[in-house]
């Protein structure tokens, strides 16, 4: 998998994943507010993929899930307010907000299973676990 970016006008930038473009931006004041911001594009990437492995799951088990919703926010807080943080107190931690809801005829067990299914999905574990960034000039 390969993202292309590039620089635009002021501080929007033009993104590319094979035939797909989308524009990233900043809210006005900042930017133009053409597109997302990069943490609402990071958000919607946990999204999409907690709700595709949410449904691909329901699907091999032919439960009858018929739609899911989701509502994602972030913010920070020191690590010394936040009871399942390990970092050090005095960190500042990004803490994402996930509220799902699963419309269809599924038992409060298929409800449980299909919310411990959402934090499986590959964006969720990338997220949450240790992510090396190599950066090199061409």
């Amino acid at each position: 998998m390969e993202i292309t970016a590039q620089s635009s006008t002021n501080v929007q930038v033009k993104i590319k994943s094979g035939r797909h473009e989308i524009i990233a931006d900043e809210p006005l004041g900042i930017g133009d507010d053409a597109g997302p911001d990069p943490y609402s594009l990071l958000l919607s990437s946990l999204a999409a993929c907690t709700i595709m492995t949410v449904r691909m799951y329901a699907k091999r088990k032919n439960w009858p899930l018929e739609d899911i919703q989701l509502r994602l926010s972030t913010h920070k807080v020191h690590a010394k307010d936040c009871e399942d943080c390990e970092s050090d107190p005095n960190a500042r931690v990004d803490v994402i907000e996930r509220q799902i809801s699963f419309t269809g005829n599924l038992s409060q067990d298929q409800i449980e299973r299909l919310t411990d299914i959402a934090s499986k999905c590959p964006v969720h574990r990338t997220l949450t676990s240790e992510t090396v960034i190599r950066t090199k000039v061409i």
